[in-house]
């Protein structure tokens, strides 16, 4: 499979970006696909298909409220690569008017996951019984329970008939826009957004669920859940600290143009910084630089500084600048993001080049410093839009945590 996609990528690469062939032809509307991950399991997401005034395709992945722009789009003859927007990873395939069939490539990971689209199909997950249980409400969440790795989550959920929305909390992030129903006893949650491929399977009954949670055809573990309205996690603020014997937070990486950029440069003297560890990679980090770069603009503020470190999975330096420069120009980042790390984006490495950190727990963390150069807060992870009421929460608590440090 490897090998023929690389093929097609080659075919694709040869040709002009902006070519598509005239004859070449997609039924416009809604299709459904179905990516192929493990113990023969279909994650199914929706997608629709459109054309622009110059008869360009254009492409929405559907995941609930969310909707993800695919304007990156090869056609060669009866072959396609349609290119996520900001992330690496792409689905390459060959097309009919009314079917796909291919794989969706990280290539920087060696992830393949075979996938099929059908034309006019909008059901999501086919029900084939009415719901039997409603699991409306919040869930306290065990994944991998009973092992070294694990660790806990915070299901929300809405169900509407057979239908569900919501998604799961961790200490590190979210588990994106989730997407599903109830069938009969069975939960059945999906969301694809370019970077990651989520599904979650579960029996339920009025207050509990035993089910396996898959990312991709590479990884799977089981979670549990009991029902608990009163249930949250940690403080995202209590989990990553300065360690004793370090006074402040210390880096020098360099730009995109070579620049090493230190804290100790002018360009942040006597500012309020905050400094986003993050990925390009990473949705959870996207959701933080889309919420940073509007705070920016609503709040232009020549006391206030954003700094990125970018820990990149691409193998190579000129790919990870690259990606970089990609989530620049797509998101509109006005502030200067550093390449701190490529070839892995692992934690225990990242850690060792800062330090004065307890660890490394969660892309993104972001780091809350003083106009005297002091961490005063480190926050852990990022609750994006699809966790509605926490995310609402954050940002009113960001706002004012900002306006206290610029008061001082």
């Amino acid at each position: 499979m490897k090998i023929g996609v690389r093929i097609l990528i080659f075919c694709m690469l040869i040709i002009s970006c902006k070519e598509q062939v005239q004859d070449a032809s997609l039924n416009e509307g809604i299709w459904r696909v179905e990516l192929e991950v493990m113990d023969n399991q279909l994650l199914p997401f929706n997608l629709k298909v459109d054309k622009g005034e110059n008869g360009e395709y254009i492409m929405k992945i559907l995941n609930a409220d969310e909707v993800i722009e695919v304007d990156e789009i090869k056609i060669f003859e009866d072959s396609i690569i349609m290119q996520t927007p900001v992330f690496e990873g792409y689905l390459a395939g060959t097309f009919t008017n009314s079917s796909i069939t291919g794989s969706f490539v990280k290539e920087s990971l060696d992830r393949i996951v075979p996938f099929k689209a059908v034309y006019g199909e909008e059901e999501r997950f086919s029900i084939k019984n009415s719901s039997k249980k409603n699991v409306s409400g919040i869930w306290e969440t065990y994944f991998s329970p009973h092992t070294d790795d694990g660790y806990l989550g915070k299901g929300i959920f809405l169900q509407e008939d057979n239908k569900v929305t919501g998604t799961f909390r961790t200490t590190t992030g979210d588990y994106r826009y989730l997407d599903g129903v109830v069938d009969g006893d069975s939960l059945k949650l999906s969301a694809f957004d370019g970077a990651h491929a989520f599904l979650f399977t579960a029996k339920v009954t009025d207050s509990s669920m035993n089910g396996i949670f898959y990312s991709g055809n590479h990884f799977k573990e089981p979670f549990i859940a009991s029902r608990n309205e009163g249930f949250d996690l940690p403080s995202p603020d209590s989990l990553t600290f300065i360690k004793e014997g370090y006074d402040q937070l210390a880096f020098e990486f360099p730009n995109i143009n070579g620049v090493t950029v230190s804290l100790a440069d002018d360009q942040f003297k006597d500012k309020v910084v905050i400094v986003q560890l993050m990925g390009t990679w990473c949705p959870n980090c996207l959701d933080e630089t889309k919420f940073l770069v509007n705070y920016l603009e609503q709040n232009p503020n020549e006391d206030i500084a954003i700094i990125g470190l970018a820990f990149e999975s691409v193998k190579t330096k000129e790919k990870a600048i690259k990606a970089i420069e990609r989530l620049t120009d797509r998101i509109g980042v006005k502030y200067p993001i550093l390449l701190a790390q490529y070839g892995s984006y692992d934690k225990a490495e990242a850690q060792k080049k800062l330090p004065m950190l307890n660890h490394v727990l969660s892309y993104p963390t972001t780091i809350f410093i003083d106009k005297k150069g002091d961490v005063r807060k480190i926050h852990t992870g990022f609750n994006g839009p699809a966790t509605g009421d926490k995310f609402l929460e954050f940002k009113k608590e960001f706002n004012g945590f900002i306006e206290q440090l610029l008061q001082e």
